[in-house]
């Protein structure tokens, strides 16, 4: 493994850096030599989440880069895993999410931060300006899906990434229960000993 490996963790619509798998995530990762650890911090509004995104992968390449997104953050993974050839961890992800945030259209407030904001059509528009139609390369993908899922239905994102490897539990929640669990699972995806 080279000297460096960086490894970003994607948080999902209307959560923030001290999400609970964000940070159990970074506790594993103080244990591992050489990775740097990376959670940017994503406004609701999509333009402004690529921008930030593709600015913080830049930075770190050409130094090996892994991705792991959840929920909506898989969404904004899944671009940047194609935009920048990298390979990405998915946890129960967001595969339409300009269908699912239609609900959220009008006034919000981000649960994590207080932030209080707008999400209109053109945010909608945004995101299907992102949206990937077909993967690449299936390699480079990891899915960890749960059929509990109470937000996202599981079985588009099996859908999606058919031909990917797919660890798929039974019950659960959108939050992925037992994360904690598949921490080994995803370090050894992207070979970090």
């Amino acid at each position: 493994m080279p000297d460096t490996f960086h490894l970003f963790y994607i948080h999902g619509f209307n959560s923030s850096p001290q999400s609970a798998k964000a940070r159990l995530l970074g506790d594993a990762v103080c244990a591992k030599a050489g990775v740097r650890y990376h959670v940017p911090a994503l406004p609701y509004n999509p333009q402004q989440a690529r921008a930030i995104l593709e600015d913080a992968i830049l930075q770190c390449l050409p130094e090996p880069v892994g991705l792991v997104g959840s929920s909506m953050g898989g969404f904004y993974g899944t671009y940047m895993a194609e935009k920048f050839d990298l390979p990405l961890v998915l946890i129960n992800p967001a595969v339409r999410p300009f269908e699912l945030l239609r609900d959220y259209l009008g006034e919000n407030e981000n649960i994590y931060t207080g932030e209080k904001y707008s999400f209109t059509e053109e945010h909608i528009q945004q995101l299907k300006d992102l949206d990937v139609e077909s993967l690449t390369r299936p390699e480079r993908y990891l899915l960890l899906t749960q059929t509990g899922d109470e937000v996202l239905d599981y079985r588009q994102g099996m859908e999606k990434y058919a031909g990917c490897r797919q660890l798929v539990e039974q019950g659960g929640s959108h939050g992925f229960d037992g994360f904690e669990r598949h921490l080994n699972t995803i370090f050894g995806f992207f070979g970090i000993r």
